[in-house]
């Protein structure tokens, strides 16, 4: 089975701050489980390290007020595609990012205000129907993985 992964989960410094959020878990899936690591910000276009941005409304907005919503919507788009192309069957992202948050995001106002939404990553992936979960949920990822999923 293909899971597309956030690439920060797996350790690669691709972050806002050149960091990676290593996911240790992941380690006990390697034998069962492909991961397809992506950082939609890269493949929007963004550096890293990058101005930390989050989602004001439809926009993605740096903390000085650059508007970087074209770059996180291509990112989005690009990740979308690939996720289909490679046949992923689900996603695991980051949680709360303005391109992989799913479910809960940051509100814009960057004091970590947590509001209901998906990053626009994880918003163009499960509009293919593919499930979203996050690090925060990762026991409702396995029990997605061992639910009728062949491994």
């Amino acid at each position: 089975m293909r899971v597309l992964i956030s690439a920060c989960l797996l350790g690669l410094p691709c972050r806002y701050d050149g960091t990676g959020k290593l996911l240790e878990e992941v380690n006990g899936l390697l034998d069962r489980v492909t991961f397809i690591p992506v950082c939609p910000e890269q493949l929007g276009g963004l550096p890293t390290p990058r101005p930390p941005a989050e989602q004001v409304g439809e926009r993605v907005l740096t903390r000085t007020g650059d508007d970087v919503t074209g770059a996180y919507r291509r990112g989005g788009e690009l990740t979308a595609a690939l996720a289909e192309y490679l046949d992923c069957r689900c996603a695991l992202m980051k949680a709360r990012s303005p391109s992989c948050g799913s479910g809960t995001i940051y509100d814009g106002t960057f004091t970590s205000t947590r509001v209901p939404g998906d990053g626009t990553a994880a918003r163009a992936v499960k509009e293919l129907g593919i499930p979203v979960f996050d690090e925060e949920h990762w026991s409702d990822f396995l029990d997605y993985l061992n639910g009728g999923e062949a491994l």
